[in-house]
């Protein structure tokens, strides 16, 4: 039993980790390495707002910056993920737009505005194409899961994926991404190394796998050590963006931060009760089946195979502080956090009751002490 729980959560959690991959997709296009520019000053942002040839821009530095666009100036769309200016096309000022990002190169003025020469343009509906397609790419060919093993001579991750082992197989080629500690933002991330990768990690790899899924050629991997909070919520502070739990797991409060970028989903009971039968290990078909009849419909290409829990989560309306109260019982995925600051929720599940219930409980202990991880979660999406 306690094995089928683990196993469950591990699966559970996985839903939340695709979140996790969709945040790069859109910094790796929206932020490209800039073209090589010959210049003065040259700055990258998003235009904030456009007046005649006048722009303000949003830099990636978090400051706003003055442009005007001089009379001759060279304006050029760039395709994301390009950065030879050889495959640009001209266009004219008229064509861009707010939300566009443009990369200005030009003479610094004495107020700190820029007299732009030259605008490199990356169409933001070229940019949402893109990511769009991407997160295809992630869905239809990665996997997620909890790792067991680094081979470092082998260059290969031994990963824990629901109730299965997969090997993930690295190339020299093979680009790393890792979750900083406090933040569960991908520009935040940093570049990684095979090298630091633990096990107990929670890793996700995008590339080719075998005929049974059991093997993976990765192209790209981002991974991260995440906390896994399961109790009743016993304060919310809409205000603050706060929410206690008492961690059933180690009895103590724990104080979890919600932020935009956090996923929170509230399970409707007919899907709580099938999930929770799955959990139990009996009739795991009639409650798959229950479960997804339970989910909405879906518009997605591809169809949830025999219930999929990931797919099914992934369906569900999202859920705010609002929709939660005093003494409700909640499973979260986190960032560590530290005494100065607290854990970020990467994802919150609510309607949780029959799951947790269908935990063993002995000698009065806490139903939820198997669904405590030591480690990070993980699981095939």
């Amino acid at each position: 039993m306690k094995q089928n729980v683990r196993g469950f959560l591990l699966s559970l959690a996985s839903s939340f980790a695709f979140g996790l991959v969709c945040a790069p997709l859109t910094a790796q296009t929206v932020a490209p390495a800039a073209p090589a520019l010959a210049g003065v000053v040259k700055q990258v942002g998003s235009i904030r707002k456009i007046s005649g040839v006048d722009l303000i821009l949003a830099t990636d530095q978090g400051a706003q910056l003055a442009v005007k666009v001089q009379a001759g100036a060279h304006i050029l769309r760039l395709a994301p993920g390009q950065t030879d200016l050889k495959s640009a096309s001209p266009i004219q000022l008229s064509d861009l737009q707010v939300g566009d990002r443009v990369l200005v190169r030009g003479n610094s003025s004495a107020d700190g505005s820029v007299d732009a020469s030259a605008v490199i343009v990356m169409k933001q509906q070229d940019i949402a194409h893109k990511n769009q397609q991407e997160l295809l790419d992630w869905q239809r060919r990665s996997v997620g899961g909890l790792v067991k093993q680094v081979d470092n001579q082998a260059g290969s991750i031994t990963l824990t994926v629901s109730n299965k082992i997969v090997v993930v197989s690295t190339t020299p080629k093979t680009t790393f991404k890792r979750y900083a500690p406090d933040s569960i933002k991908w520009e935040d991330a940093t570049t990684a190394k095979l090298d630091d990768i633990h096990p107990g990690d929670q890793l996700r790899a995008k590339g080719n796998k075998n005929d049974d899924g059991t093997q993976i050629a990765a192209e790209e991997i981002v991974a991260g050590t995440f906390r896994n909070i399961a109790g009743l919520v016993t304060a919310i502070d809409p205000e603050h963006s706060t929410l206690t739990v008492q961690d059933l797991a180690t009895k103590k409060p724990v104080t979890v931060t919600v932020s935009a970028d956090s996923q929170m989903k509230k399970l409707p009971p007919q899907l709580a009760q099938g999930l929770a039968q799955r959990l139990k290990g009996g009739g795991s078909a009639n409650a798959s089946s229950n479960a997804q009849a339970a989910a909405p419909a879906s518009t997605d290409a591809g169809r949830p195979r025999n219930g999929d829990l990931n797919q099914m989560l992934a369906r569900l309306p999202a859920a705010t502080l609002g929709d939660l109260q005093r003494g409700e019982a909640v499973m979260i995925v986190s960032t560590q956090g530290s005494e100065a600051q607290p854990p970020a929720a990467i994802t919150l599940l609510a309607g949780v009751e029959p799951i947790l219930t269908a935990a063993p409980d002995t000698g009065g202990q806490s139903l939820l002490t198997p669904w405590s991880l030591a480690s990070a979660p993980g699981g095939e999406q």
